[in-house]
């Protein structure tokens, strides 16, 4: 299985059938929170729906396309990140990611992002790493901010988000950008 270590208590793996009722329960007990920036909550309705998500990411993964990772924290799925695809003709890609509301403030997101960022770079040779965060996403917006993403402009009223649309800040990374930190 595919896992990238962070340290003692926190890996990054890919999902298995077996954790499709794991992670439907951290989405369903953070429904609420997650619902306010992310537009695939509510279609989320049953096991049945994680385990579809799981077979999305496996057959990505497979594919060489990117990767969907959870953030495993003390032997629990805390969230998830991942590569949305990636374009190998340019070598870049676009990151996303989210906590269960109780796993925030630990730190575990800019870590996860940090290894992500490292296995893009070091291991695949991507030269692009983007990050889009919603405008008003504060949390968000601190992850790439914090690891040295340059913000790079807006892109305008770009998701649907259940009633209103929502303006993107989009963050980017460049790998010797990167070798500089």
């Amino acid at each position: 299985m595919f896992t990238i270590q962070i340290n003692a208590d926190t890996y990054l793996g890919l999902l298995e059938k077996r954790h499709a009722e794991e992670l439907f329960t951290l989405t369903d007990s953070s429904r609420s929170y997650l619902r306010e920036w992310l537009p695939w909550v509510d279609a989320t309705k049953s096991v049945a729906d994680s385990e579809s998500f799981i077979d999305f990411t496996l057959q990505q993964f497979a594919k060489n396309n990117g990767f969907q990772l959870a953030i495993c924290y003390q032997g629990k799925i805390a969230g998830m990140i991942g590569l949305h695809s990636i374009n190998w003709a340019n070598r870049s890609t676009s990151i996303g990611y989210w906590l269960g509301e109780e796993y925030q403030g630990k730190g575990l997101m800019v870590r996860a992002c940090e290894a992500v960022i490292k296995y893009c770079f070091i291991e695949n040779n991507l030269n692009r790493i983007e990050i889009r965060v919603a405008t008003g996403n504060k949390r968000s917006q601190a992850i790439p901010e914090k690891l040295g993403f340059q913000k790079e402009g807006c892109v305008r009223q770009v998701e649907w988000l259940y009633n209103r649309f929502v303006d993107h800040d989009v963050y980017g990374l460049l790998k010797e950008d990167y070798e500089k930190l």
